[in-house]
C-alpha cells in the first residue's frame, strides 16, 4: 500500500507522515489496504478550478474523489485522488467546533468512501449508508493525530499588524 501526500499551500505545516499513516489505516478500514491513494491538500482557487472544471460547479467544495477505477482500462493499483481544500476544511472545523485535523479526517474517509462507490447524492438512502460507514470509520480512528496545523503570526508581526506599522 502506497499514500502519497501533495501539499500545495504555504500557509500551513502539514505532518505528513501522520497523515499517511492515518489514510493507511482509512483504506485498511475500508477493504482496500493493498491499494494505493493520492491525496492532494490545495487552496480554495485551485479547488473551485477543479469543481468547476469536472462538475460544472463554479465554487470551491471542501473535498473532491477521482475514481480510477471507474474509468475503461485495466485495473489500476491506484484507487484514486481525494483532493481536499484547507482552508474550507479549516472553516467547517471552526464553525462545527471540531479542531482542523479532525476535520481533515473526516474528509479523507468522505472521499475514500466516494472512491469506494459510495454517493450520498444519489439517494436519502445512499446519503444515509454513507453517513453510517463514515462514523463507523472514524470512530476506529480516534483519536485522531494532528494532521495539519495553521501557523500564527509571530507576536510582533501580530502587534505590528494591529497598529498598522511595519
Amino acid at each position: 500500500m502506497a499514500v502519497y501526500v501533495s501539499l500545495r499551500l504555504t500557509r500551513v505545516a502539514v505532518r505528513q507522515a501522520s497523515f499517511r499513516r492515518l489514510a493507511e489505516r482509512v483504506l485498511a478500514a475500508v477493504g482496500e489496504a493493498q491499494s494505493e491513494l493520492s491525496i492532494d491538500l490545495v487552496g480554495d482557487g485551485r479547488m473551485r478550478r477543479l469543481n468547476r472544471e469536472y462538475r460544472k460547479k463554479d465554487r470551491t467544495t471542501d473535498v473532491l474523489a477521482f475514481a480510477m477505477r471507474e474509468s475503461a482500462g485495466p485495473v489500476s493499483a491506484l484507487l484514486g485522488d481525494v483532493v481536499i481544500s484547507i482552508p474550507t476544511a479549516q472553516r467547517q472545523a471552526k464553525e462545527g467546533g471540531r479542531s482542523l485535523s479532525e476535520e481533515l479526517a473526516w474528509l479523507l474517509v468522505h472521499g475514500v468512501l466516494h472512491l469506494c462507490g459510495y454517493d450520498h447524492e444519489r439517494s436519502d438512502m445512499d446519503a444515509r449508508r454513507m453517513k453510517r460507514r463514515e462514523q463507523a470509520i472514524l470512530k476506529t480512528l480516534r483519536p485522531v493525530p494532528t494532521l495539519a496545523v495553521m501557523p500564527r503570526a509571530s507576536g510582533i508581526r501580530a502587534r505590528s499588524m494591529k497598529t498598522g506599522r511595519r
